[in-house]
């Protein structure tokens, strides 16, 4: 094998194709990224983990064909310190030769032969905006599980009816849906599948944020159930998690006799400000009433804080306490210039949307569920 290739282009194409390399693999061959020079002038890079696959193709002047394993971790750091130089690549025995300018690095291959066959990119289901993609993902991902004894809570629900996409995550203390539209491949096209968020938070970074268009695949029902990415040469399948999701849908109330709307970026401002005497596991609380939201934090002999904000109220006064954190993961990720606030009960989950003026009507389309935590004065 013997093929040269520019080091910019190799150092982003490793990075990404190892990014997703198990700490501990259980066979050494999975640490390894897959080396493939094809003669018609395309080098291909695999990884896999018998859970995630990614691969990347790139042009290359191929003078020898060939394949080869070797360190992908390793080859990613290599790749990422080398000069701006055209890369020489040569495989001599059992070693690999990287040659860039002055500098020149050797690394040890792995056996090849021993390297699992990746599973193939799904059938195409539809095309997403990359744009509408990265920022449906990112609303809705801040409110799925990290703890991974509660894997079914770990993904992120997607739910296809033709050409809406609704997303759907919850940690069991707040739920985020965002509907987006696609373009399904097959009018009537109809899917259900449980996505991990992880894979989702990388696929939106890494292929959605280039703008132009991401194809999905759904493979169901075949023994593997697969989601496959694929933008710009690159592809990344990942196994649907296995379980049935709990029925969150029903969490939003029918209708909420009571709604606030505050400015956004001031509200995230006095949140972060008021949350720096809350101490650990203690709510900031908020209470509305006729023309302004009181936020404030701290009691007893603690240290205190509060602030209030100008806010818009309908119905009765209220008072709620929420996660500091949740609340402000929920108020970032509207994207919008105002929060409307719709209560039920101050011990009942509240629905924050987004609207962009102080009289307008909310936007639906991103819904965030915040559990608020109970308290007594």
């Amino acid at each position: 094998m013997k093929f040269r290739v520019e080091r910019d282009v190799l150092a982003d194409a490793v990075t990404w194709t190892a990014r997703t390399l198990p700490t501990r693999p259980p066979a050494p061959v999975l640490a390894g990224v897959r080396m493939e020079a094809d003669p018609s002038g395309i080098l291909n890079l695999a990884s896999f983990d018998y859970e995630t696959s990614a691969r990347s193709e790139l042009p290359a002047e191929v003078a020898e064909p060939g394949t080869v394993l070797v360190s992908g971790r390793l080859l990613a750091e290599i790749s990422r310190a080398l000069p701006s130089k055209p890369v020489d690549v040569t495989l001599e025995g059992n070693k690999v030769v990287l040659t860039c300018g002055a500098s020149r690095f050797t690394l040890l291959t792995m056996p090849v032969d021993e390297y699992p066959a990746l599973p193939a990119m799904p059938e195409l289901s539809g095309t997403v905006p990359g744009e509408a993609l990265t920022a449906a993902v990112a609303q809705v991902t801040v409110a799925a599980s990290r703890d991974d004894t509660l894997p079914l809570l770990t993904g992120v629900r997607v739910e296809i009816e033709d050409e809406k996409i609704t997303l759907l995550a919850t940690d069991r203390y707040r739920l985020a849906l965002r509907e987006l539209t696609w373009t399904p491949s097959t009018p009537g096209f109809s899917a259900i599948a449980l996505v991990r968020a992880r894979t989702l938070n990388d696929v939106a970074r890494s292929l959605g944020a280039s703008g132009g268009a991401v194809n999905v695949g759904l493979s169901t029902g075949n023994g593997v159930d697969l989601v496959g990415f694929e933008a710009g040469g690159r592809h990344t399948t990942s196994q649907l998690v296995d379980g049935d999701y709990p029925p969150v849908r029903r969490l939003f109330p029918d209708s909420s006799p009571i709604h606030a709307v505050v400015a956004t970026a001031p509200l995230i401002d006095a949140a972060k400000r008021v949350s720096l005497v809350a101490e650990r596991n203690t709510p900031i609380r908020m209470s509305f009433s006729e023309g302004q939201v009181v936020l404030d934090a701290g009691q007893g002999d603690d240290a205190q804080a509060s602030e209030a904000l100008e806010a818009v109220l309908t119905g009765e006064d209220i008072a709620v306490a929420f996660n500091p954190q949740y609340l402000l993961d929920g108020l970032g990720a509207l994207g919008t210039d105002f929060v409307r606030l719709s209560f039920t009960h101050p011990n009942k989950p509240v629905e924050f949307t987004g609207q962009d003026s102080l009289d307008g009507e909310d936007d639906s389309t991103y819904r965030y569920l915040l559990v608020p935590i109970r308290f007594t004065g």
